[in-house]
């Protein structure tokens, strides 16, 4: 096996705003450019969440890729960890420095890519779990599906919903997203 060296945060943040790329235990992984229905996705989730949060007075943040999410750094033992998820909210303003989100949002959703389900299902949600992320979407535009996993100090939940179904936002109250009425704007 080929000894990869691993990506510091300072020769991350030197590549081109180009290229997007995640960062996993320090190795650089390119990512594929979104299709049309995952853009749509992520456009309508945006405006639901926004609207809410602002409706509400709300000071959590909402973010789109590509936005950074540094979730451990260099110093760890297995290295850097940053990814681009579809969708983030951010309660903690603290961390927020201009650039990144230092740390775990609070949710974070990711629209299947139909090159690497795998990449969504399994990885992501290690290092999301991991890093005590709070509630972790996996939105499947091919199977039609949305996997919720909501975490806690010492377990996590997870239920499956259609797109026919309205899913709550478990950070949240009195919020829930109606995905039937969202693919019907698509």
């Amino acid at each position: 096996m080929k000894n990869v060296s691993k990506i510091t945060l300072r020769q991350y943040e030197a590549m081109s705003e180009d290229l997007r790329v995640e960062i996993l235990d320090g190795v650089a992984y390119n990512m594929a450019s979104p299709s049309q229905v995952h853009q749509s996705l992520v456009t309508e989730l945006l405006f639901e969440l926004r609207r809410y949060i602002g409706e509400n007075g709300g000071k959590c943040k909402v973010f789109t890729a590509p936005f950074d999410v540094k979730l451990c750094d260099e110093k760890d033992e297995k290295g850097l960890v940053i990814v681009q998820p579809d969708l983030l909210i951010v309660c903690d303003p603290e961390k927020l420095d201009g650039k990144r989100c230092n740390g775990a949002p609070d949710f974070v959703l990711e629209i299947v890519s139909e090159s690497d389900p795998a990449h969504d299902y399994l990885t992501k949600l290690n290092y999301y779990s991991k890093a005590k992320v709070r509630e972790y979407w996996i939105v499947d535009p091919l199977q039609k599906t949305v996997t919720v996993y909501w975490f806690d100090e010492e377990s996590f939940f997870c239920r499956y919903f259609t797109f026919n179904d309205k899913v709550k936002v478990n950070i949240y109250d009195d919020l829930a997203i109606d995905f039937a009425e969202i693919m019907g704007r698509i």
